[in-house]
């Protein structure tokens, strides 16, 4: 009889415990954000690999990126209700259009909330759809149930501001393009801080596409980076004291001189690997196998500018 009401308890806990191990960090008093893996989405990870926060404005919550699944907008919601039982969450804003960033949007507009995003984030999506099947391949249909690929019900521009009682969110748009056309900061005034999406990477090397603009880029580091914010955190990585956009930066800049210069002497795209000396920042994870593309995708758009 005891191993029966044992072996319930535990089917129990299975089916209604949490699925993400989510570890709150208090940055200030009023924001709060969790740490995705420094991997890939994987099936041991659950597509949990970028940081989100959640924001009290006073008389609401305000969720910076909705997350990969359903089922993580789900446990991303408990948690945020266990510290605030009495708010309820108000406006989500996309950082940009990735699928690890986005599919959890469907649950907070089920609650209610306002999904925000740039002006050219549904035009992202749209254009983007191959993005939205890297799940499906890697975790089972079944714990996937409920994720959908969202649509933003409010577009903006910068400095559209969420107010709230006692805090006002600002977007930002540093630059017209940095890794994506959509991509965003979201800046609380009153914490100093900034929250900054894929524009930063903590201890992983960037993914430097077709899409990405190097220059405008770089333009978007350096205008956050005026804006003197005591707490800065990027899409990857745990860093987010004031000075954590710089390795970002400081790849950006030694990519574009060596592509560059190595592209004005006639190196071809197959040798171009050797003469772009990038090795510094080999402590990255993830450097042997995108600095190599980065390369190749800054050289192509030289070719075809």
């Amino acid at each position: 009889m005891k191993k029966t009401l044992m072996a319930m308890v535990l089917v129990t806990a299975s089916l209604f415990g949490q699925t993400y191990d989510l570890k709150p960090i208090h940055i200030t008093k009023d924001i709060t954000c969790i740490i995705g893996d420094l991997n890939p989405p994987t099936k041991e990870n659950k597509g949990f690999v970028s940081n989100m926060c959640y924001v009290n404005i006073g008389d609401s919550l305000v969720v910076l990126d909705a997350g990969p699944t359903y089922r993580f907008a789900e446990d991303f919601y408990d948690l945020m209700k266990k510290e605030y039982p009495k708010l309820e969450v108000s406006h989500v804003i996309l950082s940009n259009f990735h699928d690890d960033r986005v599919q959890g949007a469907g649950f907070f507009q089920e609650k209610g909330a306002k999904i925000v995003g740039y002006k050219n984030l549904n035009e992202d999506i749209k254009g983007n759809l191959d993005k939205f099947e890297r799940m499906k391949m890697i975790l089972n249909p079944e714990f996937l149930k409920g994720t959908t690929i969202p649509k933003a019900d409010l577009l903006v521009e910068n400095g559209y501001e969420i107010k709230g009682s006692k805090k006002t969110l600002t977007i930002v748009k540093p630059s017209r393009v940095s890794e994506e056309k959509s991509d965003i900061a979201i800046y609380s005034k009153s914490d100093s801080f900034l929250f900054v999406g894929n524009i930063v990477f903590n201890g992983r090397m960037i993914n430097y596409t077709k899409n990405s603009s190097v220059d405008g880029w770089i333009e978007a580091l350096e205008n956050l980076a005026k804006m003197d914010a005591k707490y800065l955190l990027g899409g990857h990585g745990k860093e987010y004291d004031a000075k954590s956009y710089q390795t970002t930066l400081e790849y950006l800049k030694t990519l574009r001189t060596g592509v560059k210069k190595g592209y004005e002497e006639g190196v071809s795209a197959i040798e171009m690997g050797k003469v772009v000396d990038t090795k510094k920042f080999n402590f990255l994870y993830y450097y042997e196998q995108l600095n190599y593309g980065n390369i190749q995708n800054l050289y192509n758009q030289l070719e075809w500018q």
